[in-house]
């Protein structure tokens, strides 16, 4: 077994913003640099409840920024360390007729745009372009009137641009299969409480010889509807990595992300069927990983 000298490992942290921003969200180290593929915290109210058979858009807005990186005991690694990622990531979701087991079959595919700047220790590094692509089947039951669930399979693509050398990258360069499933809680005159949960199977990194280890990770929202088209709460996200990263076969000990964010959140209501929702998320518990904030906005439009 192989521990990652404490040099490189301030280096790996260095480089571990960069790809998880590259499908906006945050962090650093713990899998391969630190940072996940799927961009944590960006879901938030209605995310378990899919909405009646047509074509939808969404786009989601984000901004994400940090300034200090946490190593495996919680301690802030003693770099100069900022990094900043702005993103717009359009969705398009087909929910069709057709019924499988009982729920209506659905698709996605989510197109995210960043913009990512990295500064360590004087140097700095920025690009914008096409992040990884997030894309896959659904299936959508409704339970009551009040009760949704959906469970699905989403694949991420290595869209996004990437080389190793580079201290900024807005593609992580491997495949995820990411299972899913989200269930939501839904009432205009009370309570709304929302949970999407996912785990990730990160595939190898063929420019590194690198695999990050699994994580298991979940966007949620608890909030109180007021009658008037508005939910007010709190939401935020939580990530676990459950099993280590291997690099050139062997095991990376000692390395394992997770992180914790909190923050306000509300959704919107419109009577003429558009929605939206948006929060502001405070990383905290970090290990392995970047601690900083982010704020996302997510608009649904019916076609």
């Amino acid at each position: 077994m192989k521990a990652v000298p404490r040099n490189k490992r301030g280096n790996c942290l260095c480089r571990a913003a960069v790809s998880l921003l590259a499908v906006v969200s945050g962090g650093a180290l713990a899998t391969e640099s630190g940072g996940s593929s799927y961009p944590m915290g960006a879901e938030n109210y209605m995310s378990g409840a899919m909405p009646p058979p047509g074509l939808y858009s969404q786009f989601y807005v984000g901004h994400y920024e940090a300034d200090s990186l946490r190593d495996n005991r919680g301690d802030k690694v003693p770099v100069d360390f900022r990094v900043r990622a702005n993103s717009i990531a359009p969705r398009l979701i087909w929910v069709t007729e057709q019924q499988v087991l009982g729920g209506n079959l659905a698709f996605h595919a989510i197109v995210p745009l960043v913009d990512l700047k990295v500064e360590l220790n004087g140097q700095s590094q920025s690009k914008q372009g096409l992040g990884d692509i997030i894309f896959g089947p659904a299936l959508g039951f409704h339970h009551s009137e009040k009760l949704h669930s959906i469970v699905a399979v989403d694949f991420i693509a290595p869209s996004g641009e990437y080389d190793r050398d580079d201290l900024a990258n807005i593609g992580r360069n491997y495949w995820v299969v990411e299972p899913v499933v989200a269930v939501s809680y839904v009432d205009p005159n009370g309570l709304n409480v929302d949970a999407k949960i996912m785990y990730d199977f990160n595939r190898r990194n063929p420019a590194t010889d690198y695999r990050s280890g699994s994580e298991l990770h979940a966007d949620y929202a608890v909030g109180w509807g007021l009658g008037n088209g508005w939910v007010v709460g709190v939401g935020g996200y939580i990530v676990h990595q459950t099993t280590d990263d291997r690099q050139d076969g062997e095991r990376v000990k000692d390395n394992k992300g997770r992180a914790l964010a909190i923050g306000p959140s509300v959704k919107y209501t419109s009577d003429k069927g558009w929605f939206l929702t948006a929060k502001w998320e405070q990383e905290t518990q970090v290990r392995n990983r970047a601690e900083g904030n982010a704020y996302w906005m997510k608009l649904t439009v019916p076609f």
